[in-house]
């Protein structure tokens, strides 16, 4: 009788084990975050910002911890990438070819835990219509409602098929390479 006793209990515990793992996955909203890209050109630096996006992550977050980053994806509006000046989002706007890729996105494929608050990111940008994986270090913390996510990623123009943007008759050129920095709050 007390071998069956053991085993039944055994077997509730597993089952409320998993119960609990199944269930600590909760899904969080972006809220809050900014987004921006950096570049160079022979005239100065730039920098073009959007606070725009919209996306969800699905995570494991117990005890203050974040353990688990199941889902990611963010979806931006390509056309809410501003500068300071008109003419520089315009010619952004045409390199980006917003007329028929309204939007940027991304999409986690998988998430590993390096430490405490530092996490490695796999996942496809699509920007101009072009997909492309990148690894991402993201640093992470938790908050309050939910989680800060904050990161750079380097790329090209020319790693989405799009040429360096150029003005006043091709004498200011972009400089090739490009900095995506994101500071992102999401939250229940």
């Amino acid at each position: 009788m007390k071998t069956n006793t053991l085993k039944f209990l055994a077997v509730v515990t597993v089952f409320l084990g998993i119960t609990t793992i199944a269930t600590a996955q909760k899904s969080y909203t972006l809220d809050k975050s900014t987004f921006a890209v950096a570049g160079t050109s022979t005239l100065h630096d730039w920098e073009m910002k959007s606070a725009s996006g919209t996306g969800t992550a699905s995570l494991n977050i117990a005890n203050g911890k974040l353990s688990d980053i199941e889902a990611l994806t963010i979806t931006l509006p390509a056309e809410t990438v501003k500068s300071e000046k008109k003419s520089m989002d315009k010619v952004a706007y045409e390199t980006l070819k917003t007329d028929k890729n309204k939007n940027i996105k991304y999409v986690l494929k998988s998430a590993e835990k390096v430490n405490e608050t530092t996490w490695e990111l796999t996942g496809t940008y699509t920007i101009a219509g072009v997909s492309k994986v990148y690894k991402t270090t993201a640093k992470t913390t938790v908050t309050k409602d939910g989680l800060n996510l904050q990161g750079t990623n380097k790329i090209t123009f020319t790693d989405f098929g799009m040429k360096s943007p150029t003005a006043m008759l091709g004498t200011i050129k972009t400089g090739q390479d490009l900095t995506i920095k994101f500071n992102l709050n999401f939250n229940l």
